[in-house]
């Protein structure tokens, strides 16, 4: 067996660093004991991107806010599926995500994080939704396992009332937030629905061959 060689390390802003490892072809982003994303399992980050652009068939010029970068999977399935009008904002908040993008991923990337339809944000996308009243057509969530804050407590914030208040006030009408998760949380869908949005729930494999773990995404629709 191919054991893992340590990569990189990135610091993570009032939480534990994030260690880039790899086996052979495949990277692993790690959080102490804790398998993050890895390229033999990007199913579920996929749809996230394919099934929110599905849900803004029709709408000219979308502009879609995501947060975070991870691997890109999200960001490449979004320009894979829209045209040269959308716009993509990127927030990511660990800067060495985006080094090892570019350094170690690049061939990964594929140059996603140039294409003129992306804007990069190096900051916490807290910041980015609530500087941004009625701006985005979609947000799309993937900073952490889900709801709980792991990879950092203040992650908490983007998923209590006034995180998601700050998210239905950033949409246009019928703005879809989405969020990622690797584990059901029917309180948190609930939260969802008190906060005035429509929710849809899905489970997504978390391999692209539909095997593997099942997560959960959650598509919110601003009322």
């Amino acid at each position: 067996m191919i054991r893992p060689e340590l990569v990189g390390v990135a610091e993570v802003p009032d939480g534990p660093p994030l260690r880039l490892f790899r086996r052979g072809a495949d990277f692993m982003i790690v959080l102490e004991r804790n398998e993050l994303m890895s390229t033999r399992m990007s199913g579920s980050e996929v749809a996230l991107g394919t099934m929110t652009c599905d849900r803004l068939a029709g709408r000219a010029a979308p502009h879609l806010l995501i947060g975070g970068y991870g691997m890109g999977f999200t960001l490449r399935a979004v320009l894979a599926r829209r045209g040269s009008d959308a716009r993509v904002t990127v927030a990511e908040l660990v800067p060495g995500i985006i080094e090892w993008a570019r350094g170690p991923m690049a061939a990964l990337a594929a140059g996603c994080l140039d294409d003129p339809r992306v804007t990069l944000e190096i900051g916490d996308v807290g910041a980015t939704i609530r500087a941004g009243a009625g701006r985005y057509d979609a947000i799309l969530l993937d900073v952490d396992n889900g709801p709980d804050g792991l990879t950092r407590p203040a992650n908490d914030g983007l998923y209590g009332p006034r995180g998601l208040a700050a998210a239905r006030t950033a949409l246009r009408a019928g703005g879809v937030l989405a969020i990622w998760s690797a584990a059901p949380d029917a309180r948190f869908a609930r939260r969802l629905a008190d906060s005035g949005f429509a929710v849809d729930e899905a489970k997504v494999r978390a391999r692209e061959n539909g095997k593997g773990a099942t997560h959960v995404i959650w598509f919110a629709t601003r009322r």
